[in-house]
């Protein structure tokens, strides 16, 4: 039997003489712990063990035990490093034994980033029973699509019963609305069995705004010297950081090794603010290599707006979602320029062929949405697939005002040939759910708060529209599904029976074949790539070659005309891999894609 369990300095421990209860209340003097399932819930006293800690060991309680902690003379919360809370964020802890688990892929130790091919998806609305289970039924699935890698976004508990998972109360436990944490590692366990990474995205940036109780009595959680959109920040660098810092660590090392997940994905690490050295960020990515040492091919990745190329690299991130790619992909195929897409309207065939050979397309240049400051750092000197590609992500769709996919903004020639570009490139490629066969259903904001932050975020939500042009009038903007309904967390959910559409099916072979094409001729020359080894350059409107020397020194060439008008351009030289829509007698048509291969000499 393979057992896996991460000990950490708070929360439970199952030892041999009862159950050790930690927590951390700098803010009490006194915390009493309840043990739910005793009648009358007696408050058994803990004992103070200095610099704000409190422990108890109990003999007569075990697995199963539901408890809460009682502080400021008579408020119960649940321990912030509950491994489940069977009745949501508000209510009491359950004791898991985590080595109750009999784990079957002992010898999985994961895959070579070159191979990745990420699929992005939301437990609760990626199948119908929205659970761990059903993302299980259609693992086979992936695996025939030409994923590889699989991203679930944040699982850790949120309260009410929709949310994207970016409000999450309690981060080391995965939300009852999934299932229960064997749940999850069984979706671990089967994903192994067909060779499938596992991907967690992760939220060390705040905490969401119901259901987290740390305030009260670990006030020195959160500073004030910092200031996020959410509020005062997380205490990374203060005094008394210590075990804030441990918190979020410990929290990385629980999901790769208690749920042996292949990486995580850290949401929004711009946001995390610390002036202290090392960084939090540096820290963690170091703690994380270091426990898990080598044996384990274990995957870091950022999602950061600031292109911070400083974090990526051996020893420290593994990739970096490119949102410029996207920016510069989406432009291209909708004409769309409000907002963030301002800064790639000028030549977004440009900024698209920047990604493509050097990472980022600011790397330090002027960015006017954001008041005119720089953006970025130098990228160049990354290999390609230090960047994760994508044309739809949860972000994308859902931060629009109802939810539309790419395929209700732009032509199906135009949706094909950005995804025949992003796919066979050497920076490793996402798929939002759904995206593979042209998803008609939406995925919108969902949420299910309480009380009056209910309304505050229904308000919020149209409120934050008001200022496009097409929002203006109060009637467009009461159109704008309420984030609270159950109705709009339903309308998101994927539509499988769609698939017996010839449509569908049709996109879906289109993308079958273009991660055939990835996994069998792109991917085995992908190894052993360094940076600086692209080049681009533009033509035309939106006409773009790019080349890559790649790791077994053959070449690899895009040409392409993403613009509905033909363009004069010669076929780039080497054996034909790919082509869409026709190319001829010098002339490039419309939405033309095309990949060809130069052996080495």
């Amino acid at each position: 039997m393979t057992t896996r369990r991460h000990d950490m300095p708070f929360g439970t421990r199952i030892t041999p003489g009862g159950v050790q209860f930690r927590l951390w209340a700098p803010g009490c003097e006194r915390v009493g712990l309840c043990i739910a399932d005793v009648p009358h819930e007696p408050v058994l006293s803990m004992t103070a063990c200095g610099d704000g800690w409190f422990e108890l060991v109990v003999p007569d309680v075990g697995v199963g035990t539901r408890y809460r902690f009682e502080v400021n003379d008579g408020l119960h919360v649940p321990d912030p490093v509950s491994r489940f809370n069977p009745d949501d964020v508000h209510s009491v802890s359950e004791v898991i034994d985590p080595a109750a688990f009999d784990w079957q892929d002992a010898t999985w130790r994961g895959r070579p980033w070159e191979e990745a091919v990420v699929y992005e998806l939301h437990v609760g609305t990626f199948s119908p029973e929205g659970t761990f289970t059903g993302v299980i039924e259609r693992l086979d699935y992936l695996v025939e699509l030409g994923v590889t890698a699989i991203e679930l976004m944040p699982v850790a508990d949120f309260p009410g019963a929709r949310n994207w998972g970016y409000d999450g109360a309690l981060l080391f436990a995965p939300d009852s609305r999934y299932g229960r944490p064997e749940d999850l590692k069984a979706l671990v366990q089967a994903a192994h069995a067909r060779g499938l990474m596992m991907l967690l995205d992760v939220v060390y940036n705040h905490f969401g705004p119901e259901g987290n109780y740390l305030h009260v009595y670990a006030g020195k959680f959160f500073t004030e010297r910092h200031h996020t959109l959410w509020g005062a920040a997380i205490n990374f660098d203060g005094a008394d950081s210590r075990p804030v810092r441990e918190f979020f660590i410990h929290n990385a090392l629980y999901w790769l090794t208690e749920y042996h997940f292949d990486g995580l994905r850290l949401d929004a690490v711009h946001a995390i603010i610390d002036d202290s050295a090392p960084h939090i960020l540096t820290e963690l990515a170091a703690r994380v290599h270091a426990a898990l040492g080598p044996e384990r091919r274990v995957h870091l990745i950022l999602e950061n707006d600031a292109n911070e190329a400083h974090h990526l690299g051996a020893g420290r991130y593994t990739a970096q979602w490119n949102d410029d790619i996207h920016h510069a992909l989406h432009v291209l195929a909708t004409g769309e320029t409000d907002g963030y897409y301002a800064d790639y309207a000028d030549a977004p065939a440009h900024h698209l062929g920047r990604c493509l050979a050097e990472g980022f397309a600011y790397q330090g240049e002027i960015s006017a949405y954001r008041d005119h400051s720089a953006r970025g750092e130098p990228s160049a000197q990354l290999p390609p697939q230090a960047f994760v590609s994508f044309l739809q992500n949860h972000d994308q769709v859902g931060n629009r005002a109802f939810g539309e996919r790419i395929g209700q903004l732009a032509p199906a020639v135009a949706v094909r040939a950005a995804a025949a570009v992003y796919l066979l490139a050497p920076a490793v490629p996402m798929l939002f759910m759904g995206e593979e066969f042209a998803a008609t259903t939406p995925f919108q904001f969902f949420c299910d708060f309480g009380g009056d932050l209910r309304a505050a975020v229904t308000e919020g939500r149209r409120r934050e529209f008001r200022k496009f042009a097409r929002f203006a009038d109060t009637a467009t903007q009461a159109a704008i599904p309420d984030p609270n309904e159950p109705a709009t967390f339903a309308a998101s959910k994927l539509d499988w029976d769609s698939l017996g559409e010839p449509e569908r099916a049709d996109w879906l072979a289109y993308y079958r074949k273009l991660l055939r094409l990835r996994r069998e001729i792109v991917v085995p020359r992908l190894y052993g790539m360094a940076g600086h080894t692209g080049a681009f350059e533009t033509f035309a409107a939106a006409g773009l070659q790019v080349s890559w020397h790649l790791g077994d020194g053959s070449t690899l060439r895009l040409l392409a005309n993403l613009s509905g008008k033909p363009v004069a351009a010669a076929a780039p030289p080497g054996e034909m891999l790919f082509a869409l829509e026709a190319a001829g007698q010098g002339v490039l048509e419309p939405w033309s894609v095309l990949w060809t291969l130069e052996e080495s000499p």
